[in-house]
């Protein structure tokens, strides 16, 4: 039972991943804090509700579909409600993103309503290990994100947008003095979080069989948890994160009671920065 419970936590942490990669790549880039990218999330697991229920399409195309959704919903929402407020210091946009967040949760639950939607099961499948059953499933969405991430780093480290990205986040007015376009860098750093996101809205609506318009606040509260405990500016760190409190959670589960889950994560959360305040491997102006 152990091992089952190391292999939940380990499949929860990293769809925790999925989003706290994305308030590091927003952080880190534009020194803003989303509260809206709960609600990209949940688009993003709308979308590809819609995609598999509605449309019958295959899951790898309602994946997709997730991404693109949170892509242009996050480009719009820089393009739009934060690139004119850029220059007006950190309180306004901080307050555009709780409007933001606000308005998204809301317009889904008028159109679509606040209650449970059943998403179809998908690879049920199990792998015995000893007492231990591993389904299918978690392989397949513990593999899909390792692949997401390794593009993610490919991009950041080994093209052109990704050493822009790298430089705006060290300093973004000396890299508009270098010719960097700071507001097309800020515009697919948006993107590419809220991408993320709309992953991890897709892979969640399919893990757990449901999606609803009040999914995003937990999965926003938890993913930032796991940004600031590995480390603000730090995306390995934001990943170690994640997997650590997946991890304890579903261990507290197994030895204590799942109505303890949350608080002795978040116990530990609290403890290490106490100990460390930048996180676990954050460092200041760290993006990589």
């Amino acid at each position: 039972m152990l091992l089952q419970q190391l292999i939940n936590g380990l499949t929860q942490g990293s769809l925790y991943a999925l989003v706290a990669i994305g308030f590091v790549i927003i952080f880190g880039t534009m020194n803003l804090v989303t509260f809206a990218h709960g609600e990209v999330y949940m688009v993003g697991a709308f979308m590809g509700y819609f995609a598999l229920t509605l449309w019958n399409l295959p899951w790898p195309v309602a994946l997709m579909m997730g991404m693109a959704a949170g892509w242009i919903l996050g480009v719009l929402m820089e393009k739009i409600a934060f690139r004119p407020m850029r220059n007006v210091g950190h309180m306004p946009p901080l307050l555009i993103t709780i409007g933001m967040s606000i308005i998204l949760k809301e317009a889904v639950m008028i159109v679509w309503g606040a209650e449970n939607r059943p998403v179809p099961s998908l690879y049920g499948q199990t792998i015995q290990l000893g007492n231990s059953q591993i389904s299918l499933l978690q392989l397949v969405i513990m593999g899909i994100v390792v692949v997401l991430i390794v593009g993610l780093q490919l991009l950041i480290q080994g093209t052109k947008i990704g050493r822009a990205m790298r430089a705006t986040a060290q300093d973004h007015e000396a890299a508009q003095a270098m010719g960097v376009n700071a507001d097309r860098v800020f515009n697919i750093a948006f993107g590419l979080a809220s991408l993320l996101g709309g992953a991890g809205g897709v892979l969640v609506g399919v893990y757990y069989n449901a999606v609803s318009a009040t999914m995003g606040g937990t999965a926003g509260m938890k993913g930032f948890a796991a940004c600031i405990f590995g480390g603000l500016t730090s995306i390995p760190g934001a990943i170690l994160g994640s997997l650590i409190i997946g991890v304890v959670e579903n261990l507290t589960v197994q030895f204590i009671a799942s109505g303890y889950r949350d608080i002795i994560g978040f116990l530990v959360m609290v403890a290490v920065l106490i100990m460390r305040p930048q996180g676990l491997l954050g460092s200041k102006m760290r993006v990589v």
